[in-house]
């Protein structure tokens, strides 16, 4: 069977997870055509990122006028099909804070994906979230195109459900995957009782790497490290704020801020702003090489974020027997379990954030060691990327032709 993936950017830097989840339902014998409606913005510098990004196909790559071209062609041969996803695409745009002229143009990416999923015989499109890239394929599904399946992530599509019609979203997919069962409440939320049984939970899974290898050993370091981009949702400018009290205290700790994003100069001024400049290192984009390695000279991984679905990155810090300090958001609690596996504080509170930094410095190598084993435990339960797919798997053998 001939899988289709469609996302908005693809790869990017903060997606891996996509491209160990394509890996994994490869190795169960599907074929993946890979779909990005936009070209990445990111500089990619993981290996394995850059040869996914020559196995991409960039919809938009050419500009608009191939896109108007196909979309006359699709609307002479499939006149009635495409008066219908016209319609359909009016209701989205008046609904939608984008506007009709933006879903419009979503209705003529349609008209391209219909054209190359018709080239490439594929029998079914999964997307990664349930936001514009959602809108087209359901677009192409009404254009005659085969069934569609969505991976809700979150926060944006419960942030905004209405605006982007998420009800429609899912009562017209042949299934819709949760990462956590606190996303599948949320999907329950916004569309009728007789519609849950076609939401599952579909885990993020982690890389291979982390989970065959042993360990290293925990070390008394004073490091922690953030991983993840800069920007609003994920609490860094807080964490700076902490960082500045840790200071006032007298504590001794370094905190590698990893990643980069639209609040770089934010962060890099408050930084500078707290004489901040011997405590905090911020390295910008890094491979997965580098990730890991900055994982493992860590005490722990610290994530003060605002707004989530299921940070990867938390799984990846637990499977390298790192324990995690983040917040009672989401689906982290799922994972992360107060004095088990890590610390959870209440999101937004400096106060809360700086208390458990400090007792997180304080706590004994051999505690922290604990954690980690069982952070690593639960890892290996749960998001193992080879058998995390199975829902997927599962579902799309069972889509309808």
């Amino acid at each position: 069977m001939k899988v289709a993936y469609l996302t908005n950017q693809y790869p990017k830097v903060s997606h891996t997870f996509i491209r160990r989840e394509i890996a994994a339902i490869e190795e169960r014998g599907f074929q993946v055509e890979r779909f990005s409606i936009r070209p990445t913005p990111d500089r990619l510098v993981d290996p394995a990122d850059l040869t996914e990004q020559q196995r991409t196909h960039v919809l938009l790559e050419r500009g608009i006028p191939p896109l108007l071209l196909t979309a006359v062609g699709v609307a002479l041969t499939r006149p009635v099909r495409f008066l219908r996803a016209l319609s359909l695409a009016w209701r989205l745009g008046r609904r939608s804070e984008r506007g009709l002229l933006i879903n419009l143009g979503y209705l003529m990416v349609a008209c391209a994906v219909l054209r190359e999923l018709r080239r490439r015989d594929c029998q079914h499109v999964h997307v990664h979230f349930g936001t514009n890239p959602t809108a087209v394929a359901m677009l192409c599904r009404v254009l005659g195109g085969p069934p569609y399946s969505f991976t809700v992530h979150g926060p944006e599509e419960f942030d905004k459900p209405w605006s982007i019609s998420l009800q429609d979203k899912i009562e017209r997919a042949a299934f819709v995957a949760a990462i956590s069962s606190f996303g599948r409440s949320q999907l329950y939320r916004h569309c009728g009782h007789e519609h849950w049984g076609k939401i599952v939970v579909a885990r993020c899974g982690v890389d291979r790497a982390y989970l065959e290898e042993e360990p290293t050993p925990m070390v008394d370091t004073k490091q922690f490290v953030c991983v993840g981009r800069l920007c609003e949702q994920k609490g860094q400018l807080l964490l700076v704020e902490a960082a500045a009290r840790l200071k006032a205290l007298g504590e001794d700790f370094r905190l590698v801020l990893v990643g980069d994003g639209e609040m770089r100069s934010e962060v890099d001024e408050a930084i500078a702003k707290e004489g901040l400049g011997e405590h905090i290192v911020v390295t910008g984009w890094a491979s997965g090489e580098e990730v890991h390695a900055h994982l493992v000279d860590s005490r722990a991984l610290v994530l003060p974020s605002f707004a989530e679905g299921l940070p990867v990155v938390i799984m990846e810090a637990l499977a390298l027997g790192r324990p995690a300090l983040t917040t009672y958001i989401a689906g982290i609690p799922e994972l992360v379990e107060p004095g088990a596996c890590g610390w959870l504080v209440p999101a937004g509170s400096v106060e809360a954030l700086v208390a458990t930094m400090v007792e997180a410095l304080h706590t004994p190598v051999a505690d922290l060691a604990r954690m980690g084993r069982e952070g690593r435990s639960r890892v290996l339960a749960r998001h193992d990327a080879s058998t995390a797919v199975e829902p997927l798997a599962t579902g799309f053998a069972a889509a309808p032709d």
